[in-house]
């Protein structure tokens, strides 16, 4: 099993450039391909951004191309979401989550992850 904690959410500005974190715990985490997804509100939850498990190989939804990042720190056992030039659209609940049944890939369907971390809120200002 794999606890995921996210953080770094809050309140930012339209253009600014927070970070989120996803800090892993228990099994070999640095094994797993990892997602990012969030949740706007009335909205469903929806794919943002995949990193395999080596760290080289990653994908994006269309709306955050070039302005996300994907990244990975095995030794820290820890998934980053950069993200540069938000706007209101970005507002959402942010979760990261751990595809732990398969050590290769790269993954965009919900239903391909197992382990979810509880989220962390983006509230973008205009």
């Amino acid at each position: 099993q794999v606890q995921l904690v996210e953080s770094g959410g809050g309140l930012v500005q339209a253009g600014g450039s927070p970070r989120l974190s996803c800090a892993a715990s228990g099994r070999t985490f640095r094994s797993y391909p990892m997602g990012w997804f969030r949740q706007a509100p009335g909205k469903e939850r929806e794919f943002v951004a995949a990193i395999s498990w080596t760290g080289g190989n990653t994908h994006y939804t269309d709306s955050v191309k070039g302005r996300f990042t994907i990244s990975r720190d095995g030794a820290k056992n820890t998934v980053f979401l950069e993200m540069n030039s938000l706007k209101p659209e970005d507002t959402a609940v942010y979760y990261c989550a751990a595809r732990t049944s398969t050590y290769s890939g790269i993954y965009y369907s919900q239903a391909d992850y197992g382990s979810w971390g509880q989220g962390t809120q983006v509230t973008v200002s205009s």
